[in-house]
């Protein structure tokens, strides 16, 4: 039982991202427009991804959202149900993965939109800031200890 609370307690604090790229509307960002040199084309390519991607993406987070809340009521049960548990860290780990998919599939459009330099440029870049300036609170906890 110490393993099956263990791993549902990684799943709770596990967050899987596709990409750890900066909040929000970077495409927008001056700073980014010209370190990436985005032609306004482009720029309008990336709205529209970010835009036909973000009702599916708020789905799919309420689902995980959901999920979690879902397993956290079974683990606070005063007797656990193994099964019950099982079922609800499977909903949970299902919610995660069609989330991280999509998360996926929006970035695969977005590079898609890139030249492979302005992708290489923005990924060099990516990687040398540190964690607080690209809001990686959420960031894996797996992936902090590699960049530690």
């Amino acid at each position: 039982m110490k393993k099956l609370v263990l791993l549902a307690f990684v799943l709770l604090a596990f967050s899987a991202s596709a990409m750890d790229l900066p909040p929000g509307k970077w495409w927008r960002r001056p700073e980014v427009i010209n370190l990436l040199g985005l032609t306004d084309d482009q720029q309008s390519r990336l709205e529209a991804i970010s835009v036909k991607s973000a009702n599916e993406l708020i789905d799919f987070k309420g689902e995980v959202e959901k999920s979690n809340i879902a397993l956290r009521a079974e683990l606070d049960q005063p007797q656990l149900n193994r099964e019950a548990i099982r079922r609800a860290a499977a909903r949970l780990n299902d919610a995660r993965a069609h989330l991280f998919e999509r998360e996926l599939m929006m970035l695969v459009d977005m590079r898609a939109v890139l030249s492979e330099t302005q992708w290489n440029r923005m990924r060099a870049t990516l990687e040398q800031l540190p964690e607080r300036s690209l809001g990686k609170q959420q960031m894996r906890p797996n992936m902090r200890r590699r960049q530690q």
